[in-house]
């Protein structure tokens, strides 16, 4: 596999309302974290990190300029990897130990980061000394605790926390009321949703789903995938819960869907 530099990691996008789409092109895309960025007046928010392979700071010059609050939407192995480059970390108490002592285990890179399953994750390789086994995310303790309700004031902008657990226990979105963006973390996104990872709980997904129903969001960035609006949004929330009260079983672990899947969109 060819090996990727670190200039080409990273690329940006600047949308509308002040948002910038940050992602990491030569991972695939099930298992690429948008990581989204939103310009304050005194600070700046920083949705998710990635995996943390090539330092975000070095190579994404808007995170580098002013201060920055690094928002962890869950403690997964590919929303946290650059934590701990930022002075300022935020997280749901509820997943708090694994921001400050994250174990392979812990943020799943155990089940899906390994050299035998590269090609399942990588277009291209990060450069060397990176393998796959050897693969773990730093430790980043919170600076600050997030709780349901919380205003994160940007100076100019408030995002409400919303603690959505289902897919992960600490698992939140980020609300802006004034603009109607959602940022989603990896509750609701356009792919398929995971919730039969260890420390997954279908009810309360089913219940944060419920919650989200009626919130009046204008466009939705999740934590994969592309950007959609209100109709997908409540498409892709009534399917979950239509399949949750049907008691249809998904077929196979998450890994081997998400596997499934990437395969059927690599070139051949």
């Amino acid at each position: 596999m060819q090996i990727a530099t670190p200039a080409a990691w990273y690329e940006t996008r600047r949308l509308d309302d002040g948002v910038t789409h940050i992602w990491e092109p030569h991972i695939r895309p099930f298992y690429r974290c948008n990581m989204w960025h939103v310009r304050g007046r005194d600070r700046d928010l920083l949705v998710d990190s990635g995996m943390g392979v090539i330092g975000l700071r070095q190579q994404v010059a808007i995170l580098a300029v002013r201060p920055v609050l690094a928002v962890a939407s869950h403690t997964h192995f590919d929303h946290i990897g650059s934590h701990h480059e930022f002075a300022e970390r935020a997280v749901h108490r509820a997943e708090a130990e694994i921001l400050a002592a994250p174990t392979r285990e812990a943020t799943l890179a155990s089940t899906y980061v390994q050299d035998k399953t590269n090609t399942d994750l990588f277009t291209m390789l990060p450069p060397a000394p990176y393998r796959s086994d050897a693969y773990a995310v730093s430790r980043a303790p919170a600076t600050r605790l997030l709780d349901d309700g919380d205003i994160i004031d940007l100076g100019d902008r408030r995002f409400e926390v919303l603690h959505l657990p289902g897919h992960s226990p600490g698992g939140i979105g980020l609300w802006e009321a004034a603009t109607g963006i959602f940022f989603s973390g990896d509750t609701v996104y356009d792919g398929p949703l995971i919730d039969d990872a260890y420390h997954s709980d279908v009810g309360a997904y089913a219940s944060s789903m419920e919650r989200l129903r009626s919130l009046p969001v204008r466009v939705v960035h999740g934590g994969h995938f592309a950007s959609f609006g209100r109709e997908r949004y409540l498409e892709l929330i009534d399917h979950y819960l239509s399949e949750k009260r049907c008691h249809q079983p998904k077929v196979g672990s998450s890994a081997q869907r998400i596997a499934d899947s990437s395969a059927k969109q690599r070139p051949a």
